[in-house]
């Protein structure tokens, strides 16, 4: 079954040239940039809806000031992930 995976027809051309491969190459990196920029506000986000859900259950009073300050924390994470697509795109753009 794998052997049928790697075969490449006959219609496919091996030889690449200059700016295929430039291509190519914008393509898997704007791939690797959002990637790998997405990961880290995914964390932290997560991280701070635990940390909010937590406090919380420990102080409900407190609940306007831990919704504002995970809100905040929230959109400075987002943040991050935006700056990242904006480099894919001019990755693949510019």
């Amino acid at each position: 079954m794998l052997e049928s995976l790697l075969v490449v027809p006959a219609s496919i051309d091996a030889q690449l040239t200059g700016d295929q491969v430039i291509s190519l190459a914008r393509y898997i990196g704007a791939g690797i940039a959002i990637g790998v920029g997405a990961i880290g506000p995914g964390l932290g986000i997560g991280f701070a809806v635990r940390g909010a859900m937590e406090a919380l259950g420990r102080n409900p009073e407190a609940e306007g000031s831990i919704r504002t300050t995970m809100i905040i924390g929230a959109a400075l994470a987002e943040a991050v992930a935006i700056y990242a697509l904006v480099i894919a795109i001019m990755i693949l753009f510019v």
